[in-house]
């Protein structure tokens, strides 16, 4: 079973990458270190954090995985590695803001959402069912690929 996490508000860019791969990531940044403990510990979340006294504190200890790195890209690649997370498995498939499950869309229901262009040269769409934001294939999904890749394979 992959790991889900809940990220403090020191990681937000590492929240959105995990998003990208399909990690379950709940980001609260205006969340205090109490209700950040008590959420995961609720909702079987293991805390990111890069929070020195969060990392100490006796509730969190046994739930909380403390990152290293002030960059996202060396943040990234410390988590993918130390969870063995295939970042290929669920490529794209969350909301990147609000982090539910994406579900398939029917082509003629984006229709009416999506502009003509993207319409005519599309055949896949999905969509966030909290938030009804659609997605799609397109030079900025093979762009994050390309990114992804670069950053998980620099040394």
């Amino acid at each position: 079973m992959e790991p889900r996490f809940i990220a403090d508000a020191m990681l937000g860019k590492l929240a959105t990458w995990l998003r990208i791969i399909g990690c379950d990531v709940v980001f609260l940044p205006d969340v205090a270190d109490d209700r950040l403990i008590a959420l995961s510990q609720a909702e079987g979340r293991l805390i990111l954090t890069r929070d020195t006294r969060l990392a100490q504190r006796r509730a969190a200890r046994d739930n909380l995985f403390f990152v290293r790195g002030d960059d996202y890209r060396d943040q990234l690649r410390q988590v993918v590695t130390a969870f063995a997370i295939d970042p290929d498995k669920r490529f794209l498939s969350r909301c990147l803001r609000c982090n539910e499950p994406l579900e398939e869309i029917d082509r003629e229901t984006a229709a009416e959402r999506v502009p003509p262009y993207v319409f005519d040269t599309q055949e896949l769409f999905r969509g966030c069912p909290a938030c009804g934001r659609l997605y799609w294939g397109a030079t900025h999904r093979d762009a994050m690929s390309r990114q992804l890749k670069e950053i998980l394979t620099r040394p």
